[in-house]
């Protein structure tokens, strides 16, 4: 067997090699884990911060009355309900994710909101949309992407389910090119990140993962590059945070 093939046989879960079939399975147990406590984290890990990334995801969709909007791996809803007031009465948001408790959360809170009628729910792996052609004006996907077994085919898919002329934005933790803020967002993500998962979620092992997927995640030119193997074109990134985090944007030709 040669090593192109051993390779095919592999992905990543965090640093650990495993069978694509697997990783499936594994990242589903970390998110059925976390998901009572995940909007907790969120403010914690951040600091808030994840907050002003997500409203400025907002700003860049351009999304409108009547627009058809999804957001993938939605988790607790932050994008969708943002979304729902935005295309009104004549729009549709989907919030989509592959996890069963995330997106019982997600629904769970927006209906305790109030934010219901053009909100819809669907169980979905992102690799396979089960969509039509040309359905969406814009496809969001936050801190998700980085989980995706099969990234390149997910994007392939994100792209087929766009209306030409929609917008693929993709919100991620990337990679900073300063070495100061390198080493101290090292220490914080495999020190202090597991500790608190341990006590506020009762889950250090989760959140270790989540550290280590995001440093297996393709950096800004190498996702943008995988975009444009998509089909995507006007491809653009803005970093945030130093590059911590960066905003994907691609349009659908």
């Amino acid at each position: 067997m040669t090593d192109k093939v051993r390779d095919q046989d592999k992905t990543h879960f965090g640093y650990k090699d495993v069978k694509p079939d697997e990783k499936e399975k594994m990242v589903a147990g970390v998110f059925h884990s976390v998901a009572d406590s995940y909007d907790v984290m969120n403010d914690l890990m951040s600091m808030g911060v994840h907050r002003l990334w997500k409203r400025f995801t907002i700003e860049l969709s351009a999304v409108r009355k009547g627009h058809q909007v999804l957001d993938i791996a939605g988790g607790t809803g932050d994008l969708t309900k943002q979304f729902s007031r935005l295309v009104g009465d004549t729009g549709r948001v989907v919030l989509a994710d592959i996890n069963e408790s995330m997106l019982r959360v997600g629904r769970d809170r927006l209906i305790d909101q109030g934010i219901v009628g053009n909100v819809e729910y669907v169980q979905a792996n992102a690799e396979c949309l089960p969509f039509p052609e040309n359905t969406f004006d814009c496809i969001t996907i936050a801190f998700g992407l980085r989980n995706v077994t099969d990234k390149a085919e997910a994007l392939r898919s994100m792209c087929r389910v766009l209306k030409p002329g929609g917008r693929l934005l993709v919100l991620e933790f990337s990679k900073t090119n300063n070495p100061l803020l390198t080493k101290v967002y090292d220490t914080y993500s495999f020190s202090l990140l597991p500790a608190m998962g341990k006590l506020v979620a009762g889950d250090s092992e989760s959140y270790r993962y989540l550290a280590e997927s995001i440093r297996k995640h393709p950096d800004q030119k190498t996702l943008e590059a995988m975009m444009k193997e998509a089909g995507f074109v006007n491809t653009t990134y803005h970093n945030m945070t130093g590059g911590i985090v960066a905003l994907h944007k691609g349009i659908k030709p």
